[in-house]
């Protein structure tokens, strides 16, 4: 045997033995004196492990066997929060108990939607981290909306305090890499977001579900924003507001980053506003994504680019031109879906808009819909190369949906329907009124 060979064989031999002495670390919960009574408020416990495995070099930590009661706590790099079948995530009912976090590194949170940072679940630029399992995260939302009484559009329910200090986000990854979300099922979210990516590189999601009353406003799905090669696959997402959100607002970050190389595949969405929306006011750039092989039924909206003006109520508009390019729609079935495709962009003069191009929509097929396809774009941002490829569309008279008023996002298709569209393409493209 020669002397290199022998060095080689060496270095194996004492990397495995490293290995074997410092293997991955887990801590489950109940270990470390977590009650699982659903009652006693076990973060402190939570929050104590992540901390010991993270600075172990990474492992698990484990929820099983009950339900245990949280209030916020950082996830940190290289930890899997790991929820057992058998295990409940229960957030605290109390809305006082999720106070804005202080000295984040990643953003600037007068900046953030909602002016604010608040969450139940945060990663602040953590890398190699994931939360999985069977087990469930229930948001305890019925105690953070009321039913509306007399007259009333859009949804059912109301925060019982301003959008601007109620919970934002259930979840939360800001500047975060190689994240991975599987088999978690999340119910009864608040009227605020389920997850957020926020300027995160390499994000997964798979086999997840995402089940809100889509009678409470704004409890989105996965809002996807200003972030990079991002797959969520094989999930059933259920929403009163926005199921997958595609946005690149930058105001609370150092720079201006794009959103672009985001899949979507294999998915079933429900949403009493858009099933798919791509875009917000004065948002960035947006390219490069596709979406595929996807299910929608009774929603307000399946696929929108609506651009409305700005809102000082939420802080949720950026400070770019818009610019949208390079998005594919493929294989998407939907039914009972008021606006199958909808696009509008205001013509406010403080609404900026570069660009809305290159977007193709093959084999879609929509039965049973209150509007056609709608593009209502401007004279200086007109929407551009839109292809219709195989599709079908089937509208239904309005008398058929006596209740669409109070159906969240009410539908918002009038007029005409193609106004300033550059090369718009349609090939083997039916629409059929019933």
């Amino acid at each position: 045997m020669n002397k290199s060979f022998k060095h080689i064989v060496s270095v194996l031999l004492i990397a495995a033995a490293a290995t074997q002495l410092c293997p991955a670390k887990d801590v489950n919960i109940k270990s470390k004196g977590a009650k699982a009574d659903g009652k006693t408020n076990v973060t402190a416990i939570i929050q104590k492990a992540i901390d010991e495995v993270s600075a172990a070099g990474g492992g698990r930590v484990i929820v099983s066997g009950g339900t245990f009661l949280i209030t916020p706590f950082e996830l940190k790099s290289g930890v899997e929060l790991h929820i057992e079948a058998d295990a409940t995530l229960l957030a605290s009912p109390d809305l006082a108990d999720y106070p804005e976090r202080e000295n984040p590194k990643h953003v600037i949170s007068e900046n953030l939607p909602r002016y604010r940072n608040a969450s139940i679940i945060y990663a602040d630029e953590a890398e190699n981290i994931a939360i999985t399992g069977r087990g469930t995260i229930d948001c305890n939302g019925t105690h953070f909306v009321k039913e509306k009484t007399g007259d009333w559009k859009g949804w059912p329910y109301v925060r019982t305090v301003p959008r601007n200090e109620s919970l934002p986000r259930v979840v939360f990854f800001a500047g975060c890499r190689n994240v991975t979300v599987t088999d978690v099922t999340m119910v009864n979210q608040p009227a605020g977001w389920s997850y957020w990516v926020h300027d995160c590189d390499l994000v997964h999601f798979d086999r997840c579900k995402i089940i809100a009353d889509v009678r409470y406003p704004n409890n989105d799905g996965i809002h996807i924003n200003c972030s990079r090669d991002v797959t969520v696959s094989n999930c059933l997402i259920q929403t009163g507001d926005d199921s997958i959100v595609v946005r690149a607002i930058s105001k609370s970050l150092k720079e201006n980053k794009p959103c672009e190389r985001v899949v979507i595949t294999n998915c079933t969405l429900r949403s009493w506003s858009s099933g798919i929306r791509i875009g917000w006011t004065n948002d960035g750039v947006i390219r490069h994504c596709t979406f595929s092989n996807i299910v929608m039924h009774d929603c307000s909206a399946g696929v929108a680019i609506s651009i409305p003006g700005r809102s000082s109520v939420s802080n949720d508009w950026g400070l770019e031109a818009l610019h949208i390019e390079g998005l594919t729609f493929s294989n998407i079935r939907m039914d009972r879906v008021l606006d199958p495709v909808y696009g509008n962009i205001s013509e406010k003069e403080d609404v900026f808009c570069d660009a809305i191009r290159d977007i193709v929509f093959s084999d879609v097929y929509a039965k049973n819909c209150m509007n056609f396809p709608y593009f209502n774009g401007r004279e200086d941002c007109p929407f551009e190369d839109i292809y219709f490829n195989n599709c079908s569309f089937e509208k239904l008279p309005a008398e058929a949906f006596p209740d669409a008023t109070r159906h969240g996002a009410v539908p918002k298709a009038s007029g005409e329907p193609y106004r300033h569209v550059n090369n718009l393409v349609m090939n083997n493209t039916r629409f059929i009124y019933k």
